[in-house]
């Protein structure tokens, strides 16, 4: 049987892709339990400096499969603390770049997954789509936490409540997406970006993704040393030594992630 996620690492960097294309990569338990070991594979792997997230087919996410919850949808809260969140969670703490790759609808729980990412890029017909409301749902899996960071809160508010879809260009311009690319140039540009992110100084991504993660929630003097504090720990690594001698030397520096 065709396993619901496909995972291969090479070069420094892991892909993960969502597998199940007949239904565009809807999310079912066994897709949501292999994801996340196949993330967590990816954050335990000193090999690993750089992780790219896409789908299969022409979508990158429809979504949670509802054709196969209607037997759980009393307790969609247990499912999310337990299936969900250890995902976002894990993709937003691990200690590497994370690109996520939208080729097609990102929509519901799959556009939280696509926002999860730290760098987002998207196929120029990609699409995302705040579907929750459209059947009595609150936006999950981190759509409230991310939307009104990125776009703004008018704009947050607007994408939750009139769940209107929203084409790749209008993303890019509200700040939901880094880059947007022709639809057959995406994976090209994908794996361009991640094969340059697992040469790069891979300990102080996860130090500024720490720093970022932590900097909404924190007052300008805990930020600035929190800031502090981090920069002790990056400037004690072997790839700020590297990064100096290069520049002092006038070459290409060499980065290990260390």
């Amino acid at each position: 049987m065709t396993s619901p996620v496909l995972y291969h690492a090479a070069e420094g960097v892991a892909t993960i892709t969502l597998n199940r294309p007949d239904v565009l990569n809807a999310l079912n338990a066994e897709l949501l339990a292999e994801l996340r070991a196949a993330v967590e594979r990816a954050a335990q792997d000193d090999a690993v400096r750089a992780l790219v997230l896409t789908g299969n087919g022409r979508g990158f996410c429809a979504g949670a499969d509802l054709a196969g919850r209607q037997g759980e949808m009393k307790d969609s809260g247990t499912l999310l603390r337990e299936r969900y969140h250890p995902i976002i969670l894990a993709l937003r703490s691990m200690p590497k770049p994370v690109v996520t790759s939208v080729n097609g609808v990102a929509a519901g729980a799959g556009m939280s997954l696509a926002l999860a990412g730290d760098v987002v890029l998207a196929g120029r017909s990609a699409s995302f789509l705040q579907a929750f409301s459209k059947i009595g749902l609150v936006p999950d899996a981190g759509s409230t936490y991310f939307l009104p960071r990125y776009a703004g809160e008018m704009r947050a508010r607007a994408l939750a409540i009139l769940a209107e879809k929203i084409d790749a260009e209008e993303a890019h311009r509200i700040g939901l997406v880094w880059k947007v690319h022709a639809d057959d140039a995406l994976a090209a540009e994908t794996a361009r970006l991640a094969a340059h992110l697992a040469q790069m100084p891979t300990f102080a991504y996860g130090l500024i993704k720490e720093a970022l993660n932590a900097s909404f929630d924190s007052n300008l003097p805990d930020q600035l040393e929190r800031e502090a504090s981090l920069q002790t720990r990056a400037s004690g690594s072997q790839d700020f030594k590297e990064g100096v001698a290069a520049f002092l030397e006038k070459r290409k520096p060499q980065f290990k992630g260390r």
